[in-house]
């Protein structure tokens, strides 16, 4: 593996608007100790990888103090690294080590909800009804004649009520799993502990938050019923807001706590963002969370979502890119991430799904705006859909029978033998199994190999950090093509950079784009232009 030489950190006030983001599943991502569960450490050791691949910041997902009942985002302690991930000292180690190579560090920050471990809670535990313990959660008495039903309808995201109640008979709101309770955030010294919370990491040099549950901090005043049933299994929340806005999701007041933030990220140097996970009823409600008063940017879910059609993937982009020109902020593209199937699957799994993934990575770094990578889809691999029942930790999978762990499962680094070199030479512990096909797809297997996934990463990354037309935020034109073509061109001057992808089953001829920079499969010369195959992209330059 070739290492590029440490660049010092841009001073690019607007680095976000164009960055490309690595997501790090930390429990995932490399082993430095041999106990089978990712580290600080590990993704220190890691670093010179990430920035051989070509990345400009990495989202890490929660390293703080928890029992891990959901991954880590049920917090007990939202200053501190958890013992099986390292230390506070580890993680400044790596944030030094990531910042010399030029690297920015993205956090998750879970403000919906804290573990029922966390002080507070435990404390509100033991308060009785109506004290001030319990005022910094929402707990509520039950309905019936002896409050044996819960306050309202509201279900929890993974499945069953929203409610649990304790021993006294009250109950608390847990809009995720009864070990996550959510927070009262009309309470003044909820919204204090948490502007703490973000002074306290960006004093240590963090340079963006990723906000969990960005829209579902404040909830409606008296805890109306939602009216309908709200979360049969699968449902996903977008369904659920386009039939209205829910009421503990997209509040107005929750404005004001992003109005609050964003001057504490604008006191640091450096240029510090946050991104929002938010789901909204329409749009023009989503982009009211971007602003130069709020977040800088918050996710479109739209492109994961598209269906592998030309028609599919045109709407969502134009869409975007509209919402984007009406807010002033960069669209954030994403194929895939800790919560969603990897798009390998989602595309047809095995050979067809590769090719489909490979052939939207590069429609997805060819456009304007902010692009997001989940770990490992660069090595282009699938779901694991074969999981023991016993080994999984969702848990989602519990209440509902189904999980996420499929997309979580430790990325391969090396070697003929699970798993792969992600723990020390010698370790054979990894918290969830590799499947044995995974060999092939290794870094080891695929560094330097022609052709490979990884390398059209690269390659791909490459072009677009030093490409005139791919630099910056401005939009596309789009080209005329056939039912099953994608096209669309980018200018810097007289430097053209056109992205053609033909999402059909036979090849198409395209002439007149200039000449070939990368392709996601080999392209054929045919009468003075190049031969196309189906589920493939290409990138052209013309100058």
């Amino acid at each position: 593996m070739t290492v590029s030489p440490p660049s010092p950190l841009t001073s690019d006030a607007d680095w976000w608007r164009s960055a490309v983001v690595y997501q790090v599943y930390v429990r995932s991502f490399a082993d430095s100790d041999g106990d089978g569960i990712g580290d600080l450490q590990g993704i220190r050791e890691r670093l010179p990888y990430l920035c051989d691949l070509g990345v400009d910041a990495l989202w890490l997902t929660p390293f703080y103090t928890s029992p891990m009942v959901d991954g880590g985002y049920d917090v007990a302690d939202y200053r501190d690294v958890d013992p099986m991930f390292g230390t506070l000292g580890d993680f400044e180690a790596m944030i030094t080590d990531a910042h010399a190579l030029g690297l920015r560090i993205i956090v998750d920050l879970v403000p919906n909800h804290t573990s029922d471990q966390h002080p507070w809670f435990q404390a509100a535990l033991a308060a009785a009804p109506g004290s001030a313990q319990r005022a910094r959660y929402l707990f509520a008495d039950g309905k019936g004649e002896q409050g044996e039903q819960p306050p309202n309808d509201w279900e929890s995201i993974f499945g069953g009520p929203a409610w649990t109640r304790v021993p006294d008979g009250q109950w608390y709101l847990h809009l995720f799993d009864p070990a996550q309770p959510d927070l009262n955030w009309r309470h003044p010294q909820v919204r204090a502990e948490f502007e703490d919370i973000l002074r306290f990491w960006l004093d240590r040099g963090v340079d963006g938050f990723r906000i969990d549950v960005a829209h579902g901090m404040i909830k409606a005043e008296g805890l109306p019923d939602v009216g309908f049933s709200s979360m049969t299994t699968g449902r996903r929340q977008s369904e659920l807001l386009g039939k209205g806005r829910l009421p503990y999701f997209d509040q107005d007041e929750v404005h004001d706590i992003y109005r609050a933030w964003r001057p504490i990220l604008d006191s640091y140097p450096g240029h510090r963002m946050a991104v929002a996970e938010a789901w909204a009823e329409t749009p023009q409600r989503l982009a009211r969370y971007i602003g130069p008063d709020e977040l800088h940017q918050a996710f479109s879910f739209d492109f994961l979502d598209a269906t592998w059609s030309a028609d599919s993937f045109r709407k969502v982009i134009d869409t975007a890119l509209g919402e984007s020109t009406i807010v002033g902020a960069p669209t954030t593209w994403v194929l895939s991430n800790h919560d969603r199937q990897r798009h390998v699957t989602r595309y047809g799994d095995g050979e067809i799904g590769l090719r489909r993934a490979r052939a939207a990575a590069l429609l997805m770094l060819a456009l304007p705006g902010c692009a997001y990578l989940y770990q490992g889809e660069e090595l282009g691999l699938p779901e694991v859909l074969d999981l023991p029942d016993e080994l999984r930790q969702d848990p989602a999978f519990l209440r509902t029978g189904e999980s996420r762990d499929g997309c979580r499962v430790p990325i391969p680094w090396s070697g003929e033998l699970a798993p792969y070199g992600f723990g020390p030479a010698g370790s054979a512990l990894s918290w969830l199994p590799a499947p044995a096909t995974w060999q092939a797809l290794s870094v080891a297997a695929q560094a330097g190999v022609p052709g490979s996934t990884l390398e059209l990463y690269r390659a791909a990354l490459r072009i677009r950090h030093t490409h005139p037309a791919l630099a910056g935020t401005g939009g596309i034109t789009w080209r005329e093509t056939g039912p099953d073509v994608l096209a669309f061109h980018r200018n810097a001057g007289s430097t053209s950079l056109t992205c053609v992808m033909n999402t059909g089953d036979s090849p198409v001829l395209i002439d007149g784009y200039g000449t070939p920079l990368v392709a996601s499969a080999p392209l054929t010369e045919r009468d003075g232009g190049h031969l196309l195959p189906g589920d493939t992209a290409a990138w052209f330059e013309r100058r």
